[in-house]
This record gives structure tokens, sequence and C-alpha cells, in this order.
């Protein structure tokens, strides 16, 4: 119920327009991340109507920039992947083309520098 509320008061919007206005502080990217991963979990239809959402507002593309500003800081590495995993998720054709998203954002590439980095 918090994650409906938080997402229908345009918490996810927020989210990403704050993390776009501060790629270079690693705390914001690393909160960002894990906030979007937060709202963004669950499979029912309003989950998968908040991954939408982050999604429709460049949530994919802000947790790839986080990923790739900051490559050496374990935590943003760590919820940025978070933040990707459940963003894209959903077997549907609206969660294929998340996924599709997120390969065309760079996202592989930014995974496999993460898995990389921080193989612990």
């Amino acid at each position: 119920a918090r994650k409906q509320r938080a997402a229908a008061a345009g918490a996810i919007e927020s989210v990403v327009a704050a993390m776009q206005a501060h790629l270079q502080e690693a705390g914001m990217q690393e909160m960002g991340c894990w906030a979007l991963a937060n709202m963004c979990f669950g499979t029912d239809a309003a989950g998968l109507a908040r991954k939408q959402r982050a999604a429709d507002a460049g949530g994919i593309e802000v947790a790839v920039a986080a990923l790739q500003a900051h490559p050496q800081v374990a935590e943003v590495q760590e919820e940025g992947c978070a933040a990707l995993v459940n963003v894209c998720s959903g077997a549907d054709g609206a969660g294929r083309a998340r996924k599709q998203r997120a390969a065309d954002a760079g996202a592989i590439e930014a995974l496999v520098v993460a898995m990389q980095a921080h193989p612990q």
C-alpha cells in the first residue's frame, strides 16, 4: 500500500529527476536506485504498473547512468542492479520491452562491469 501511495504521489518521477540532477553524487545514486528498486517490487497489477511508470519516467536509463558513473562504489552497483532487476521484471510484452530498453541503454555492459569490479 505504501509503494502505491508513493507512486501515486509522484515519488517515482521525483526520484528519477533527483538522480538525473545529481549524477555525480554517489550517495544520491545509491539511495535513488534503492528507492526505485523498492517502489518497483511486486508482480501484481499495481506492481507491474509501477515498473512501467518507472520505465516511462526514465528509471532504466538513470539506473544505468548511475552504474556507469560510479563503477567503483559497491553500494551504487548493488542498488543499481536491484533497481534494474525490479524495473525490468515481468514476462508480459511490457516486461520484455523494458528488458530490451535496458539492453539498449547499456545495462548489460554496465552489469558485467559491476560483476567484474565487485566479484564478492
